[in-house]
């Protein structure tokens, strides 16, 4: 019973979090969600917190495998 609370409590719908990343903004956490859940927006309207972190998470990811040089 007390997973279950847990665990529903992120997959709650929420305004965007600030990021917990230094150097990066709402703005480029935004958009990058909205181009990974476009589908989910179309349907839902909103992003969980899981959501929101993951999408920093991969925007992070990506920003710093594009500034490897090949």
């Amino acid at each position: 019973m007390r997973k279950e609370k847990q665990a529903q409590g992120t997959s709650e719908r929420m305004p965007q979090p600030e990021p917990f990343t230094p150097g990066i903004t709402r703005t480029m956490v935004r958009e990058h969600a909205f181009a990974l859940y476009r589908d989910k927006l179309n349907h839902e309207g909103t992003l969980t917190l899981e959501d929101w972190v993951i999408a920093e998470k991969d925007l992070v990811k990506d920003l710093q495998t594009s500034d490897i040089p090949e």
